[in-house]
């Protein structure tokens, strides 16, 4: 299913963030790789939030798939969910959410990467390989843990900006994201407007919800954990035991049994291996890092700055989704609209709910792959 509007002048885009950065030094190639994948580090000295708070040092992971052109123009940002990380594509790690598009970035894949340059970046605040709260501290010497600062989706935004300048890329193609990777896609969209032809929001909606008091409710859930206290847990064992218990309830909201069902038919087989995938990300993921990440989440708000944007949109909701239904569409495709958007809207008949785009993409491919060829004309 699918719909689209028409578009009108917009507002001129916001000034970038003025950052000093420098690339890390190692850089690791996946030998024999078609998708030609990279992964590297990447520095930001004297990083200032929107807070006005400086972070003496920031660090960007992340990972390449192809070649940037000559003139820095052929690039895509991919941008990820909540609780996964930036493996998007060749299915690299035991992590469930991670490598989830593989079905969709690659050699003659929807995001081509024979023709594109493909940066896909864990974001601030998150837990595979970027700063956050169980990082040092180089004030204190000890990790951040809830003295982490406050952070937004435009600090998110910001530092995904200064590692695109780093790396020389000079505009996006597009950017492209489920979940919270789609909060970050509508705000590159509006603090960007000028940087993308196109925005691929994916299982998500341009404003948070929940407000303060589900970041109240996550904290409660966190501190049941005896080894809690008050947030400071790394030198008490971590808090691993409600970290997964909180990840199997998370996964089946996301449809892992309607994943799994085929492969484990019987009940206690597959509840095993949720657990099983479950204990796997919690010895990975700091548990502040979830705290940071819903504070950025509930706060977000890029609805209000619609007219900002000048990128065309393609909206993609899954028909089971039941963190962001389809119910929701009306509303924002209404608000995109009233904006001067130039907004398609494309439905995913999966059973797969929240996590449709990648078990599904062969569902959603042919039109991402028609609105990708599309944008990359006019790049």
């Amino acid at each position: 299913m699918s719909t689209s509007f028409g578009r009108r002048p917009l507002l001129a885009a916001l000034p970038a963030a003025s950052v000093l950065a420098n690339v890390a030094p190692t850089i690791v190639q996946a030998q024999g790789d078609p998708l030609k994948r990279h992964e590297a580090t990447f520095k930001i000295k004297d990083f200032k939030l929107q807070s006005g708070t400086v972070m003496p040092e920031v660090t960007i992971a992340y990972e390449t798939y192809g070649t940037l052109a000559p003139d820095g123009r052929n690039a895509v940002l991919l941008t990820h969910g909540y609780t996964s990380g930036q493996h998007m594509a060749g299915r690299k790690g035991a992590n469930g959410a991670e490598g989830s598009w593989d079905g969709l970035v690659g050699p003659g894949k929807a995001i081509d990467t024979d023709r594109l340059f493909v940066v896909s970046s864990n974001m601030l605040g998150s837990s595979f390989g970027s700063t956050n709260p169980a990082f040092k501290n180089p004030t204190t010497g000890k990790a951040y843990g809830p003295d982490f600062p406050d952070i937004t989706l435009v600090d998110i935004v910001n530092a995904q900006k200064a590692l695109l300048d780093g790396l020389g890329v000079k505009h996006l193609v597009a950017v492209a994201g489920p979940s919270f990777g789609g909060y970050q896609t509508f705000q590159w969209g509006v603090t960007y407007p000028e940087f993308m032809d196109g925005l691929v929001a994916v299982v998500s909606a341009p404003k948070g919800s929940g407000g303060e008091a589900a970041v109240k409710t996550l904290v409660e859930q966190l501190a049941k954990d005896p080894n809690w206290n008050g947030g400071w847990y790394y030198d008490k064992g971590g808090v691993t035991g409600i970290l997964t218990e909180m990840r199997v309830a998370t996964l089946k909201r996301y449809g892992i049994d309607e994943q799994l069902a085929a492969k484990f038919p019987d009940k206690e087989a597959r509840e095993a291996e949720i657990k099983r995938r479950a204990e796997t990300w919690s010895k990975v993921f700091d548990a502040n890092s979830l705290v940071v990440l819903r504070k950025a989440s509930v706060r977000f708000d890029a609805e209000k700055d619609f007219p900002k944007m000048k990128a065309k949109v393609l909206y993609v909701l899954s028909r089971t989704d039941k963190l962001f239904p389809p119910s929701i569409a009306p509303d924002v495709m209404a608000k995109l609209k009233a904006a001067g958007v130039s907004a398609d809207y494309f439905e995913i008949d999966s059973d797969f709910g929240h996590s449709a785009s990648g078990l599904d993409a062969a569902k959603w491919a042919p039109r991402l792959k028609t609105f990708m060829a599309g944008l990359e004309k006019r790049s």
